[in-house]
């Protein structure tokens, strides 16, 4: 399982990935092997700013779907439009390639609320 450094983690298995003012937000790899089989992701919301813990769109795996959490406020700039295609990006590659939304971060100060690498870790019992 990864959990690469360079991301902060949220209670509800997303991470974000900040560059400058913007973040690329996605799944964790432990959430998408929870999840399984990735067969489609739904994001409605782009141009829309959303708070913090707010849904911004849902994934669906052969089992089951989830509601896709706002780890941070911000406005969503763009949604992975590869996913579109081939949702299986998720499960391949959920820090690099699987990323779901880009988004203008609206308040940094959240981040700080977020998860490091061994704090995630150590919420999922890893």
């Amino acid at each position: 399982m990864n959990f690469p450094e360079n991301v902060k983690y949220s209670s509800d298995h997303e991470w974000v990935r900040v560059e400058g003012d913007e973040a690329y937000v996605g799944i964790t790899d432990f959430a998408q092997g929870e999840l399984g089989e990735i067969v489609y992701v739904d994001v409605t919301s782009e141009g829309e700013t959303l708070s913090q813990g707010e849904v911004f769109g849902s994934i669906e795996a052969v089992k089951t779907v989830s509601d896709l959490m706002m780890p941070i406020a911000g406005e969503i700039l763009e949604v992975n439009a590869a996913l579109e295609d081939a949702p299986e990006l998720v499960n391949s590659d959920a820090f690099g390639d699987g990323w779901i939304i880009k988004i203008a971060i609206q308040n940094a100060d959240e981040l700080s609320g977020l998860m490091s690498a061994a704090e995630y870790k150590e919420f999922i019992g890893k």
